[in-house]
């Protein structure tokens, strides 16, 4: 069984980038745009923290998604969520079942596999991993 999953190892790789590129992607639309119902109560005003956010999460996931210097753009949206997570959500409590912290822990860890392993298969940058 192990072999016959290992051969689609590239694929998996891939749908994370583009996946969770995209939905990065879309947190940030509703931060800077108020799409898809946009945030209530959050007010990104030009140069705030949430605008910042918004930002790196628009820009970030999109480079992720596209495989276009998915590293770098995979580090810095890794390091975002882990400030985000200590920021708003580790004050309410210990653990990310508690504190609703959940969403920015797996977008920290996944983020943080794709900037040591690179764009993978179907990534617009040459010499991907």
């Amino acid at each position: 069984m192990e072999s016959m999953l290992s051969r689609f190892g590239g694929i998996a790789h891939a749908a994370l980038r583009i996946v969770s590129g995209f939905m990065f992607a879309c947190h940030g639309a509703q931060k800077l745009f108020g799409a898809f119902g946009g945030l209530p109560g959050m007010d990104a005003k030009m140069f705030s923290l949430i605008w910042f956010a918004g930002v790196i999460e628009l820009v970030g996931g999109s480079l992720i998604a596209l495989g276009v210097r998915t590293q770098i753009a995979a580090f810095i949206c890794s390091g975002e969520m882990a400030v985000a997570y200590f920021m708003a959500h580790q004050p309410s409590g210990p653990l990310p079942i508690q504190n609703k912290g959940e969403l920015a822990v797996l977008y920290c860890f996944a983020f943080l596999y794709l900037a040591t392993n690179g764009g993978g298969p179907f990534s617009l940058e040459r010499g991907h991993k």
